[in-house]
């Protein structure tokens, strides 16, 4: 099996959870990263231990040494440079969400498919042998027929000028943590045909808190909340006709437990903790070897923006939508 060569468009926040994950890898080469500012670029790449560094995200794209990017840009910049890094020769790891434009998510995966390049939304926790876990045991009647997914998802933040409480890179909660809901919810029930969502506005003009009720063909309900004005929450529950599966850390996945309840009382099934993000990077380079096919793709991608922009306009709207 090769080793992918990867580069990291932007030097944000997120990166600190994902540059570890790279280099714990024997299937990823970290060697290059990018800011808009050269000065920042070298510095961070001396910081963690990175070969090349570059003053532009287009300077990256040109290097040829380069197999794929993970793009860790603002939300509204996420199809963009998708887009011109597939068009580069790129494969694309972009940080969640992609959008929840589904048309833009389209065009994305339109681009990657048109250059026959790799493109993936990274919802790390979909990696973790938790959440397959916990599929298995929906899937396989734990808890008999699921009813309900109930799910959680905050923290607490104030400065105007941090994107994710930017109205103009389209951030706020449903779209900085509310998403994890909405994939995890998709993920149980599948695919939701009727949402309503609502939404309280802070001073930055973004949900500081977004709560949300999705209805799904089969007779399954989902509820969530998320906000980026709450104490620091992470949860899910699935809840069947039997008894309900209960994870305090969906998420992260740092401390990998699920709770079994039934009436009769409460199993614990422990798993050892794994890096979720060394998990979706070496996802993504064995998909490009050609050893496993890409856990998320379009049809994913596409479903989570319908289901968010679905939410979106219904908080704005007042009424429950068509997904």
């Amino acid at each position: 099996m090769g080793v992918v060569r990867l580069g990291i468009v932007s030097t944000a926040h997120i990166n600190r959870l994902v540059i570890p994950g790279a280099h714990a890898s024997d299937r990823v080469e970290l060697v290059a990263v990018a800011s808009r500012d050269l000065a920042r670029a070298e510095a961070y790449a001396r910081e963690w231990e990175i070969e090349r560094a570059y003053g532009s995200y287009e300077a990256l794209l040109e290097d040829a040494d380069v197999d794929a990017v993970y793009i860790s840009l603002p939300n509204t910049l996420h199809v963009e440079w998708s887009i011109r890094a597939v068009e580069a020769g790129k494969h694309v790891l972009c940080e969640k969400p992609l959008s929840r434009h589904p048309e833009d998510v389209e065009r994305a995966f339109d681009a990657a498919e048109r250059e026959e390049r790799l493109l993936t939304e990274a919802f790390m926790y979909r990696h973790n042998p938790q959440t397959a876990r916990v599929v298995e045991l929906v899937r396989d009647g734990a808890i008999g027929e699921l009813r309900l997914v109930r799910s959680a998802f905050s923290y607490s933040l104030f400065d105007p000028e941090n994107i994710r409480l930017r109205t103009d890179v389209e951030g706020g909660s449903l779209m900085d943590v509310g998403c994890y809901c909405v994939s995890g919810s998709r993920l149980l029930a599948g695919e939701p045909e009727r949402v309503f969502g609502q939404a309280y506005i802070g001073p930055t003009g973004t949900d500081w808190v977004f709560s949300g009720a999705m209805r799904f063909p089969n007779g399954v309900h989902a509820l969530f909340d998320c906000g980026t004005c709450l104490p620091n929450r992470d949860e899910l529950e699935a809840i069947g006709t039997e008894g309900s599966l209960f994870l305090d850390d969906p998420w992260h996945c740092r401390t990998p437990v699920i709770e079994l309840r039934r009436d009769d009382g409460t199993e614990r099934i422990e798993l050892d903790p794994v890096d979720s993000y060394r998990l979706e990077l070496e996802n993504l380079a064995d998909a490009i070897a050609g050893d496993a096919p890409l856990l998320l793709g379009r049809d994913d991608a596409l479903a989570q923006a319908r289901a968010l922009g679905a939410l979106h306009r219904s908080a704005e709207t007042g009424q429950p939508l068509g997904v």
